[in-house]
């Protein structure tokens, strides 16, 4: 998958284009800014957005090119993220560092979906917010209509908000909800699509136990 992420990055517009997600946006733009990570983060828009915002951003993802693609859109917009080379496995951060963790079209497959995402909680602050977008499994018949529309091909690498409650069970859940969208972002992500939003909060005992 590098060699892959890394020849679609090579291209030299930016293929998910430079604007950031809507989603990701919308739960940026409500919160007072702090320290973000950014798993699996590409050619950096979303990012770039947050440092614009105020964040300390902390990005990673496995593709060099994503990587080189992200530098120069923050040199861009003159604005500083940090920004690793590695997948899930090869990057570490403190535990409790975060106040937000983001994983915007950051697809995995079901072997290794719920020990990534466990492996990120690590990271979350106490009272931090955890917020993802991707496409759910009923994404399917949009792909089978549009190409553009984007997404994994391997309906394994789909989500179910059910996967999700699952995953994020340790959390507390703000919202979660499917449905379907109009998505314009670059040459990819264009069209009809079915995603699944959620955000969970990770709050303190005392207060998980109050309400227990």
């Amino acid at each position: 998958m590098k060699e892959f992420w890394d020849e679609r990055y090579r291209a030299s517009h930016f293929i998910y284009g430079e604007e950031p997600n809507i989603f990701f946006k919308e739960q940026i733009d409500k919160r007072k800014e702090g320290k973000i990570l950014l798993p699996a983060e590409g050619e950096g828009r979303n990012a770039v957005y947050a440092a614009s915002r105020g964040w300390q951003v902390h990005a990673f993802d496995q593709s060099r090119e994503g990587r080189n693609k992200a530098m120069h859109l923050a040199q861009k917009n003159n604005v500083k993220i940090e920004y690793h080379v590695g997948d899930m496995q090869e990057v570490s951060f403190p535990e409790e560092y975060f106040d937000v963790i983001a994983l915007i079209y950051a697809h995995f497959s079901s072997v290794q979906r719920s020990s990534y995402h466990q492996r990120l909680l690590k990271y979350l602050k106490k009272d931090g917010l955890f917020i993802l977008e991707a496409f759910s499994k009923n994404h399917r018949q949009y792909q089978l209509i549009n190409e553009k529309a984007g997404g994994p091909k391997d309906e394994d690498m789909l989500y179910t908000t059910e996967d999700i409650k699952n995953d994020f069970s340790a959390l507390e859940t703000v919202f979660l909800q499917e449905h379907v969208t109009e998505l314009k972002e670059g040459l990819y992500h264009q069209g009809k699509s079915s995603v699944i939003r959620y955000g969970g909060q990770k709050f303190y005992e005392s207060i998980r136990t109050k309400k227990g």
